[in-house]
This record gives C-alpha cells, sequence and structure tokens, in this order.
C-alpha cells in the first residue's frame, strides 16, 4: 500500500488520534480548578467543550434516516434467489450465532481484565440512571408506540426492526428495480456521504471534548484506554487464528481450514487497508468464488455480512460498555447485564455501516440504553474506542463474512459441499 493509499485510508483516523493527545496535553496543562467543596472556581480548557458539542448534534440530526437508509436499502435491493429464503435464514443465524460467541468471549475477557478500574474524577453512579430490565429492552427493541416514535434517535432499535421490516415490503412490491428500492438507495449513499463530511471535523471535536474531559477529570484517563486497546488487539488475532479455522472445519469439514487459510489474507489486508466492509465485498466475493463456494451463498452472504455481520464490532461493543461501567463506577455484574449486553452487542452491530468509523451508530445505540442520562459524555467515549479498534474490528468483521459463507454453504449444499467443489476443479 503506498503513501498515498495510507493516507487515504488511515489519515482521518490519524488526525482523530493526533487531536486526542493535543487536548488531553491541553486540558492537562490548562485544569479547571476547584474548591474544596468540588466547585468549580475557574474555568480552564473546558472553554474548549463546545467544539466536541456540534459534532455531536450533528451525529444526533443524522443518525434516525442513516440507519432507516442503510438497512431498508440493504434489504430491498438484495439479490433475488431460487433458495434465498433458506439462504437468508440461515446468513441471519450465522450471523447472530457467531456474534454472540464474539460477545461471550469478550465479556469474560472484561471480566478477568477490567479496562477501567478506578471511576473517573467525582462521575457517580447514580448519574447515570437507571439499566432497563431485560423485559424492557426487549419490548423496546421490537416496537415504538407510534411511527412518531420512531423518528426519535433514542428508538434506535425499534428503527433497526422497522427498517428491516420495510425493506422486506420492498422486496415483496417489485424489489430492486422499483423505484422505492432505488430511492433507498440513493438516500443511504447520500447519507454516508453526509457522515464522511461530518467525520472531516471530529479531529477538531475531540480535541474540544478531550481537553475539557482532562481538564475536569484529570489525565489519569488516558491510560484507561492504552489498557484497553491491550485486550482488544490481541483478542482479535486470537479469534481469527482460532475461531476462524473452527467455523471453517464446521462448514467445509477438515479441507475447511485449509482453504479458508489460503484465501482469507486477501479480504484481510484490504479490510485493513480501507477500514471498509463495503470496499472488501469483491475480493470477498473474488475468494469467495476461487474456494468452491456457491454463488448464490456468496452472493447473498458477503454483501448482507459488510452491514450485518460484525463479530469484531461485537467484540468492541462489549470493550466500550464494560469501559463505561467502570468510568461511571457501575459494578460490571449479573446474569441479567450480561444478557443485556450480549443482547445489544449483537444487535446493535446490524446498524453498523460499511464505511471507515462506522460504528458511530452502534454506539449510540449502546450509550441510549445503558447510559440515557449520560450521552454527552458516554457517545464521546465510545467514539473514541471505536475508531481506536476501528482496523482490527473491521478485519474481523470484512474476513468473517468470507468465513460465515463456509457455514451457510453446509446447510444449504450440505457438508460435502466443499468436497465436491475441489474435486470439479480437478476434473
Amino acid at each position: 500500500m503506498d503513501i498515498k493509499s495510507f493516507k487515504s485510508n488511515y489519515g482521518i483516523l490519524i488526525a482523530m488520534v493526533a487531536a486526542i493527545i493535543i487536548g488531553c496535553l491541553i486540558g492537562a496543562l490548562w485544569p479547571n480548578t476547584y474548591d474544596g467543596d468540588g466547585n468549580m472556581t475557574a474555568t480552564g480548557a473546558s472553554v474548549l467543550k463546545p467544539l466536541g458539542t456540534v459534532f455531536i448534534n450533528l451525529m444526533f440530526c443524522i443518525v434516525v434516516p442513516l440507519v432507516f437508509a442503510s438497512i431498508a436499502g440493504a434489504v430491498a435491493n438484495m439479490q433475488s434467489r431460487k433458495r434465498a429464503g433458506k439462504v437468508m435464514g440461515t446468513t441471519i443465524a450465522a450471523f447472530l450465532v457467531t456474534g454472540a460467541i464474539a460477545a461471550v468471549i469478550m465479556m469474560i475477557l472484561m471480566k478477568l481484565i477490567p479496562p477501567v478500574t478506578e471511576p473517573w474524577g467525582n462521575l457517580a453512579a447514580g448519574e447515570v440512571g437507571e439499566q432497563k430490565s431485560l423485559a424492557d429492552l426487549l419490548v423496546s427493541f421490537f416496537t415504538a408506540e407510534d411511527f412518531v416514535g420512531l423518528l426519535s434517535r433514542r428508538a434506535m432499535l425499534p428503527l433497526i426492526v422497522f427498517s428491516i421490516l420495510f425493506g422486506f415490503g420492498v422486496q415483496l412490491n417489485g424489489g430492486k428495480n422499483s423505484v422505492i428500492a432505488k430511492w433507498l438507495e440513493d438516500l443511504s449513499g447520500v447519507m454516508m456521504q453526509i457522515v464522511k463530511i461530518i467525520t472531516y471535523y471530529a479531529p477538531i471535536a475531540f480535541l474540544g471534548f478531550f481537553a475539557d474531559l482532562v481538564a475536569t477529570y484529570g489525565p489519569a484517563i488516558a491510560g484507561s484506554y492504552g489498557r484497553g486497546l491491550a485486550v482488544y488487539y490481541p483478542a482479535c488475532l486470537i479469534y481469527v487464528l482460532i475461531a476462524f479455522p473452527l467455523f471453517a472445519w464446521f462448514g467445509g469439514g477438515k479441507q475447511g481450514p485449509r482453504e479458508m487459510f489460503r484465501h482469507i489474507l486477501r479480504p484481510a489486508v484490504t479490510s485493513l487497508g480501507t477500514c471498509s466492509s463495503v470496499a472488501t465485498i469483491p475480493t470477498n466475493l473474488e475468494v469467495a468464488r476461487e474456494t468452491g463456494l456457491p454463488k448464490d451463498v456468496s452472493e447473498i452472504v458477503i454483501p448482507l455480512g459488510a452491514t450485518m455481520h460484525m463479530d469484531g464490532s461485537c467484540f468492541s461493543c462489549v470493550l466500550k460498555i464494560a469501559f463505561l461501567f467502570g468510568v461511571f463506577g457501575i459494578p460490571f455484574e449479573g446474569i441479567e447485564t450480561y444478557l443485556l449486553v450480549i443482547l445489544v452487542a449483537v444487535v446493535s452491530s446490524v446498524g453498523m455501516s460499511g464505511i471507515p468509523g462506522g460504528g458511530y451508530i452502534g454506539e449510540f445505540i449502546m450509550c441510549s440504553i445503558f447510559f440515557p442520562t449520560q450521552l454527552e459524555i458516554a457517545y464521546p467515549i465510545a467514539i473514541t474506542i471505536g475508531n481506536l479498534v476501528d482496523p482490527p474490528a473491521t478485519m474481523v468483521n470484512s474476513a468473517g463474512d468470507y468465513v460465515i459463507s463456509f457455514v451457510v454453504a453446509r446447510f444449504t449444499d450440505g457438508k460435502d459441499w466443499l468436497e465436491k467443489a475441489l474435486a470439479s476443479k480437478n476434473v
């Protein structure tokens, strides 16, 4: 990858990281001052906080149309095949199962190695507000009180369900050739371009936010991010080297892992170089054909997986939740909490866009459920973690689409599909 390509793919990410570092330094050198009772007596770098608030408000304004257009458009424009129903059902089931596996793995790691060991400053647990119970979460996941309720940024999960249903409705009423399907595809493209434009402002926003954060809560904050990343990066590598071969073996038999490792490097490198699941679709389809995967399987699993199959994002969602629990001083424990974390990690990954930094939507969903009264603090922190883990997360997401095609092919074409495919190549 040449220098120009590297700057194009990683330039904004590097700028964000640099802005965070600069913001932390400004906050450390220009802290707010407080009296003995904790009351602020002089404002320091917190005067830069509005720079971050602008970015947050811009993201809040586009979150609803972006989620609706991207998800409904993806379903409405899906290629139709004779076995589409079976392939679609198996695909979604595989996405949910592998996402849950990834979430459980990361949750165990977060219990063993908490990313934040001390709450940040004077953020008391009581300020966060009560979490939803499992029953309430399920209700809010499927429904809103009326259509207008779907237009609120606080109803992301019902909006996702409605968007999927809307996409299937378009499929039944003309599919990808209908005017609505084309409109959804165009709207999705427009909204993604808006996200790209707003993202250019992110470094300035992050400088302001972290200058305020460090000025208020102290420079010790920075150490927590490093602790979290020290767990996340090795976890992704281990997942690729252990879980992916197991999935390939289950889907393609004893020859599955060997064939998977022969072809997976190209989509893995492509995803690392672009930080985009969508940009990896052509390479994934190419290696799927070379492997001998059924064409109708790969053409549904891989494009759909670019927006719905996010094991790496499930990893990062659990990391963000555990991180924020530590920030706010909330105990990360209890069966109900664990079930909520797994469910939210899997469901919110459906809302991830296949573009660099596309975790903004999933991060918002997660924060709105667990930290509804602390969005202004929780959301930027979650975005920061998402940007820091974006390259390995995208690699796990994108390369995993190719691997899951093995699993889906087993259920649609039998457990010996790979053996037959390899035999036909040798004829």
